[in-house]
C-alpha cells in the first residue's frame, strides 16, 4: 500500500466534505394542513394527484382490529 506523502490541509479537508451534509426533506402541505411527502398518497385523505387511491376507512377498521387483538 501507497503512502500519502504530504499532509491534506483542512482546506482539502472541508472541500472534500463540502458535499456531506444532509439536505432537509421536501414537505408539501394540503387543503387541511396536513404534512405530506411528495410523490406518495396522502395517509389522512388516501388522495393521490386528485384521486382516492387508499380506502382510510377500511384502514382504520383494520388497525383497530390489529390492536383488539393484542389487548
Amino acid at each position: 500500500m501507497s503512502v500519502p506523502v504530504k499532509k491534506k490541509t483542512r482546506t482539502k479537508t472541508g472541500m472534500r466534505r463540502s458535499h456531506h451534509a444532509l439536505k432537509g426533506i421536501n414537505v408539501s402541505y394540503d387543503e387541511q394542513g396536513n404534512p405530506q411527502l411528495p410523490h406518495r398518497a396522502n395517509p389522512t385523505t388516501g388522495m393521490y394527484k386528485g384521486k382516492k387511491v387508499v380506502d382510510t376507512e377500511k384502514r382504520v377498521e383494520r388497525r383497530v382490529k390489529k390492536l383488539k387483538k393484542f389487548q
